[in-house]
């Protein structure tokens, strides 16, 4: 099997050109592993679609299928560029979420990053969710994938890799949830780490910054349409929030490797 590896942000997948084979689930968890396998956050099968440009499926690193990534679609964005599948820089693409449109921007022949039109965002009233007997405020957010977003008054020392699985499989959300804790720097700027559901600590999560953008115009701590600095471990991502509550997010993708194993 062939794969090119890409990363948006450091959130790292390996993207496959094909339909999705049968044993994609054991496939997710044997390459994704970072001793033993290719290692990446999952993979990202690029597929035929009958009602946009292209489509992609996400598998997580547990072999979980997610409905969407942020960083995953600008990397599939720059690899049906880069790769001549596509002569455009407007172009959609087919998620379990719905089609998103991109815009690339491109430079010397390749596309170096890509503003994604994410779609609504719906948030609803802050939760108080019981974590061990500790009571944990959570906004919670839809990207299309659901997201538990937690304020702090300092991001770096947020209880990460403790409180983040925790609220990933919590019975207040049956499903899981990707989770974030953000801090509001001023009002143009978040800090964000983020614990992202089937994958743990990630560098980055396009749909978790929009999330965290989101919760931070509904708070009152960042205005609708004015870009927002989303500061991740991997990087920064724009995102601007307009009052119909649609997201467009703006950031790089990236090309690391491409490689062939035997499976």
């Amino acid at each position: 099997m062939r794969f090119t590896k890409m990363h948006g942000l450091g959130n790292d997948y390996l993207y496959i050109f094909g339909e999705v084979p049968s044993n994609v689930t054991e496939l997710a968890v044997k390459l994704s592993d970072r001793h033993f396998g290719v290692g990446s956050d999952g993979l990202i099968y690029i597929c035929r679609s009958e009602i946009a440009d292209y489509k992609m499926r996400i598998f997580n690193a547990d072999g979980s299928e997610a409905k969407m990534c942020g960083n995953g679609i600008r990397c599939v964005g720059k690899y049906l560029y880069d790769k001549g599948y596509v002569d455009r820089t407007r172009l959609t693409i087919e998620t379990l979420s719905g089609i998103k449109t991109l815009t690339l921007h491109t430079s010397g022949g390749k596309a170096r990053a890509v503003t994604v039109d994410m779609g609504a965002v719906t948030w609803g009233d802050d939760m108080i969710v019981d974590v061990d007997g500790r009571k944990v405020v959570c906004k919670p957010v839809s990207v299309g994938n659901p997201h538990a977003v937690v304020f702090v008054n300092n991001a770096e020392r947020a209880p990460l890799t403790s409180l983040g699985p925790q609220l990933e499989r919590n019975k207040a959300f049956p499903g899981g949830v990707n989770v974030e804790f953000t801090q509001a720097v001023d009002e143009s700027t978040l800090r964000t780490r983020v614990w992202e559901r089937g994958s743990g600590v990630t560098l980055a999560c396009g749909t978790g910054a929009c999330a965290c953008a989101a919760a931070a115009v509904h708070e009152g701590f960042c205005g609708f349409n004015v870009p927002i600095s989303v500061e991740l471990d991997g990087g920064t991502l724009t995102v601007q929030i307009a009052k119909d509550r649609t997201a467009t997010m703006t950031g790089p993708a990236e090309f690391v490797y491409e490689g062939e194993i035997a499976l």
